[in-house]
């Protein structure tokens, strides 16, 4: 067994597949990253301490960074970033890189499975031509399917293992195969009938996502208008046991799925002659998300403070894109920090996952940051404190007798019944 990165989604299913009796190597070209997994590292915070040492310890589990272990491996499962490029377009560079690479070591009886979000249709028009390069044929000499993640990095109640895993292939010996070996890692597989149904569900489900949380965050700010609480709104409306759903309003949406999935969605329409008018508008509702919350703090600094924007001191708490991970991809908390400095603001942030701000695609000028420690000197030297993710290790009863002005885009305050006494609080 073998899978190729050792991410968010790959390392926690190479996990997995250990755990669950196969002898698996996780190859990943950062060898740093494989070394300190080698090491039983917790490279991912919201694993249990010991997780990774018990795996590489028991002998089933280990990383490499030598794509000729692949040559070893009877199932190679690919799990590399697919993001969006500057144009805000596909890309899928890294799964082409990797596939390349397999097919170096390709060798007839292989099971070739991509979990990687990709636009239905590109398992087997992109991967499958790469694989075939050497003259051996899907489904004859080797076998190739899809199966999509559905990570949700720090969720207590969903693993890897108990989510239903959705299995696709476009014949009928690829599909059996990946539906056993599935059905061997995780609680329930789900078969469909072709590789791009498999790779359409993951899009579904995330443009689903991406429609509701932009309706709910519209709806916030016509409620708000209105001077009624969506959050009250949205609790009681979750009483109804059919027909709703509930989604919470936030600053925007951050990962590597909702803000990227309904994108690959929409390419794909529009390149088959379609188009998904909904889902577009709910792409530019969310991606505006970030610059309207900071439009708001502007507007907040001068009513509550009689402040300006400009030359203001503000404290960002949180730039995780969700609560309780070491993720910032994508972040709509990176995006309100870099707004509010575009608009003069002078900016810190507070976040116990970054002592340092890595690099990242989307915000590479904000690397080498250093989160500021909470202190009520400290809180009492910004103008605004703006929560834009709800860490769960933050001491949010320290900031709310502390700091001037507090804007929640979280309701965090609220949720833990924690008054603000230092000063005054809004929610944006």
């Amino acid at each position: 067994m073998a899978t190729v990165g050792l991410g968010y989604v790959g390392l926690p299913l190479a996990l997995t597949i250990s755990e669950a009796g196969f002898s698996t190597t996780g190859v990943d070209l950062n060898s740093s990253r494989v070394k300190a997994i080698n090491a039983g590292e917790k490279v991912i915070s919201y694993f249990p301490e010991d997780r990774i040492r018990n795996a590489v310890g028991g002998g089933r589990f280990r990383a490499s960074d030598e794509a000729s272990v692949l040559a070893e491996s009877d199932i190679i499962l690919i799990c590399v970033p697919t993001p969006l490029s500057a144009k805000r377009e596909p890309d899928l560079s890294y799964v082409v890189k990797a596939v390349e690479t397999i097919a170096q070591w390709l060798r007839p009886g292989q099971l070739v499975v991509l979990e990687s979000t990709v636009w239905p249709g590109a398992t087997t028009t992109v991967v499958q031509p790469i694989l075939e390069r050497g003259g051996l044929r899907a489904g004859e000499d080797f076998f190739l399917g899809f199966s999509p993640e559905r990570e949700d990095p720090g969720n207590e109640t969903f693993s890897t293992r108990s989510i239903p895993k959705i299995v696709g292939a476009d014949d009928a010996r690829s599909r059996e195969l990946l539906d056993q070996f599935y059905a061997h890692i995780v609680t329930e597989t789900v078969p469909v009938s072709s590789s791009a149904t498999a790779e359409a569900v993951k899009l579904v489900e995330n443009s689903f996502r991406t429609v509701n949380i932009a309706l709910v965050n519209e709806m916030k700010v016509a409620m708000d208008a209105m001077g009624v609480d969506i959050w009250e709104v949205v609790k009681a409306a979750a009483t109804k046991p059919f027909g709703y759903m509930p989604f919470y309003p936030g600053p925007g949406i951050g990962g590597d799925c909702i803000p990227v999935s309904p994108v690959y969605l929409s390419w794909r329409a529009k390149d088959v002659g379609s188009s998904v008018p909904i889902i577009d508008l709910a792409r530019t509702n969310n991606d505006n998300a970030p610059d309207l919350i900071a439009s708001r703090v502007a507007t907040e600094l001068t009513r509550q403070s009689g402040l300006t924007v400009e030359g203001a001191r503000v404290l960002i708490v949180g730039i995780a894109y969700k609560k309780d991970v070491e993720d910032t991809r994508e972040s709509p908390a990176l995006a309100i920090l870099n707004r509010l400095e575009n608009m003069g603001a002078a900016c810190d942030y507070h976040d116990p996952y970054f002592p340092v701000l890595p690099l990242t695609r989307d915000h590479p000028d904000l690397a080498g940051r250093k989160s500021v420690e909470l202190g009520e000197k400290v809180l009492q030297g910004y103008d605004a404190v703006v929560v834009a993710t709800d860490h769960r290790n933050v001491d949010y009863a320290l900031i709310a007798r502390t700091a001037r002005l507090v804007l929640d885009t979280r309701n965090v305050f609220s949720s833990m019944n924690v008054a603000v006494t230092g000063g005054k609080l809004t929610k944006i």
